[in-house]
């Protein structure tokens, strides 16, 4: 276990802007003397008619404005699902792939293939041919998240819950929360002023 300052990121893998955030939280460690400890949440959405219209309308804005932050960082394809995820399989992949060491090509591939539409990430046989075609054992991915690996979940919900968490990607540091990839800056300046800053290489 890591004696360094941790930051805590929930995540889920149907957030456009978890996508977002995904790239500079891995960096952060290569820049500051801290660990980023991932922690798979899952998102409970409603689907139309089971919202207002107002939710619907911010859905749509959402995507757009995802949509622009990626073309920021030279564009990237970032498609609105067609249906609501249950993301549960590819959330029980993201704890496997941490313990056996794979887990930032995993999520790059869930990810971009998610929001190509490319990925059914509700679909266990899916993220099983996934982690087979990364190079790890598929069938243990499948025994793992039947025992194991659902125990592992649920307690990293009860864990979100214990942190208020409300939408994903949530960063916390010492017991202050910041929401969105957009504030990642205001993360950085905190790291900062504890004097966590990397010396240039």
């Amino acid at each position: 276990m890591s004696d360094l300052p941790e930051i805590k990121l929930y995540y889920d893998y149907k957030s456009p802007y978890a996508f977002l955030a995904m790239e500079p939280a891995f960096d952060l460690p290569q820049r500051y003397r801290v660990a980023v400890r991932w922690i798979p949440y899952l998102l409970r959405l409603k689907g139309p008619g089971q919202r207002s219209i107002y939710s619907d309308w911010k859905a749509r804005y959402s995507y757009m404005d995802a949509r622009r932050w990626a073309n920021r960082r030279g564009g990237f394809p970032i498609k609105g699902p067609l249906k609501i995820y249950d993301s549960t399989a590819s959330l029980l992949g993201g704890l496997y792939a941490q313990e056996r060491g794979f887990f930032r090509p995993y999520s790059e591939e869930v990810y971009a293939r998610f929001f190509r539409r490319e990925l059914e990430i509700d679909v266990p046989d899916e993220v099983q041919a996934l982690i087979e075609e990364l190079g790890h054992d598929g069938a243990d991915y499948r025994t793992w998240a039947q025992g194991e690996g659902t125990e592992r979940l649920e307690a990293c919900i009860a864990e979100g819950h214990d942190d208020h968490i409300f939408g994903v990607p949530i960063f916390l540091f010492d017991g202050e929360a910041f929401w969105g990839h957009d504030r990642i800056p205001l993360l950085e300046e905190r790291l900062t002023e504890r004097n966590l800053r990397l010396p240039p290489a």
